[in-house]
């Protein structure tokens, strides 16, 4: 086994050297991506209408492209989806990555052209195993299956040479044939629409293999491994795969989760792996097990630009290249890509841990958060404030989602969290306490406004029985795949929604 990843080294030394060449030399390559993506785009109807053959600089760029977001690059994209080339990207386009996100009940249709798949989708999860293999070199990884837990694909109905659905649909369609070797389920149950019924046939089939790996989202995989444990009658996930030694995840924070993995697999020999991907495109890997922040991959055909969350929303924000970024400040991320697009806000927010190598942890959403009255509680405010209260109570959250209860005539403003416990805390009242004295620690604005009561009153929670957010997601349905549920928002439209499931 040793000698098989002795050869798999020896065939990744090549990507290793390159790894290393852009963790050294991160502006220079930046810098060069811009202009690849230029060079390649300068003919096409996008390139011409910004004059792309004029630009010789970053400065030059951000002068000539505007900032976009989906509802302005919408139009082309749907020409895209008619059959039309050369719009964004040369050539055609035949596949479009489905994505409602968690901000809108609109689907958007996100490009993945030929060079985006093999540049970066799939680019992607090949580091993650050689960056896997390098930290583990002893590993018995590749003896064994990984089993994936992704969405579903449908023929786009605007053209019969183009198609749409989850980007793990989209990769299982596209990766090489050899792949099918390692990975499980086969393509057909891989690709079931309904999330329930394949949750059935996935165990159905992975039962008897020698499933080495998993990989997928963290909340939607709870659901598979506590459905394995209720067939097969066995106490944890270990008694029915044995040589379980890595969970590769991203999609959703992993902290909440963490504690009930612990338990369904417990092992002090498991590793979690914690990827940067989306529908559009794979940007880091978590490369030292030792911390929780990715490596910023720069030679995946993306090049980045960063707006200060103070800036963010501003008719002209400022806006920021890679070798001008600070640590630990709030950045909404910017994107022009292999797929065509230019510019493009993805809605993420970061923030850096580290320069040369540049990497990042994700911090939340540009839209979600909670500043209803200037308290601006982000999702990393609210997921350490979250641990910290189930560390010190002994409680474990399967979901949550939390929200403003605004000012009335006889009501001060607060916090509402609707909690689904795992185990719930003995007590209550000392767990919104922790909560909420957590959540002052961590941001000065929340503090000042819960000072003496004056704005903010205590957190009201909310616990909800097992099976709510499972059963909100269903009627809503977005279960399976890279459906996430909204962590915070600035607006009660969440929050009713599950309190009307919990009236009923």
């Amino acid at each position: 086994m040793p000698l098989l990843n002795t050869v798999i080294n020896w065939i990744n030394y090549k990507r290793n050297y390159q790894i290393e060449l852009f963790r050294e030399h991160p502006n220079d390559i930046q810098k060069e991506t811009l202009l690849n993506l230029l060079s390649k785009s300068k003919n096409t109807e996008w390139g011409k209408l910004h004059k792309y053959n004029e630009i010789r600089s970053v400065h030059d760029f951000q002068e000539a492209v505007p900032l976009q977001t989906y509802d302005e690059i919408r139009p082309y994209v749907d020409r895209l989806r008619d059959g039309e080339n050369d719009l964004l990207w040369p050539g055609e386009v035949k596949w479009f990555a489905k994505s409602s996100g968690t901000t809108s009940d609109k689907s958007k249709f996100i490009p993945v052209t030929k060079e985006a798949l093999e540049d970066c989708h799939l680019r992607g999860p090949k580091d993650v195993f050689a960056i896997y293999i390098n930290n583990y070199p002893e590993t018995n990884v590749l003896w064994g299956k990984t089993l994936t837990l992704g969405g579903s694909h449908e023929i786009n109905n605007f053209s019969n040479n183009s198609y749409y659905g989850d980007l793990s649909a989209i990769l299982i369609e596209n990766v090489p044939f050899w792949t099918d070797i390692i990975r499980i389920p086969p393509a057909k149950i891989a690709l079931i629409p309904e999330f329930e019924k394949k949750i059935d046939h996935i165990i159905e089939n992975s039962l008897d293999q020698n499933v080495t790996s998993l990989a997928g989202v963290p909340s939607w995989y709870l659901v598979l491994l506590k459905k394995v444990l209720e067939k097969t009658g066995k106490s944890n996930i270990l008694e029915v795969w044995p040589n379980l030694e890595v969970f590769i995840h991203g999609g959703v924070k992993f902290e909440p989760y963490h504690e009930q993995y612990r338990k369904l697999i417990p092992s002090d020999q498991m590793h979690y792996m914690e990827t940067y991907n989306a529908s559009e495109g794979f940007f880091a890997i978590q490369n030292n097990p030792e911390t929780k922040d990715m490596l910023l991959m720069l030679d995946y055909g993306v090049y980045y630009e960063f707006i200060p969350m103070e800036e963010f929303g501003k008719e002209n924000p400022k806006v920021l290249t890679l070798e001008e970024v600070e640590l630990n400040k709030n950045y909404a991320l910017v994107i022009s890509t292999n797929a065509g697009l230019w510019r493009y806000v993805i809605g993420d927010t970061i923030q850096f841990t580290s320069k040369y190598p540049y990497k990042l942890k994700i911090t939340g959403r540009t839209k979600h958060f909670i500043n209803a009255f200037g308290e601006e509680v982000i999702i990393d405010n609210a997921e350490k404030a979250l641990q910290t209260a189930c560390n010190e109570t002994g409680a474990i959250v399967n979901e949550y989602t939390a929200g403003p209860v605004f000012m009335g005539d006889n009501q001060k403003g607060a916090h509402q969290w609707i909690i689904e416990f795992e185990n719930e805390p003995a007590n209550k009242e000392q767990f919104t306490k922790i909560l909420d004295e957590t959540l002052q620690s961590l941001n000065s604005d929340y503090e000042a406004k819960r000072y003496k009561d004056i704005t903010l009153e205590m957190i009201h929670l909310v616990a909800a029985p097992k099976g709510t957010f499972y059963n909100w997601m269903k009627k809503r349905g977005k279960i399976g795949g890279q459906n996430k549920i909204p962590r915070l928002a600035n607006d009660r439209k969440y929050l009713d929604e599950v309190l009307e499931i919990l009236q009923k």
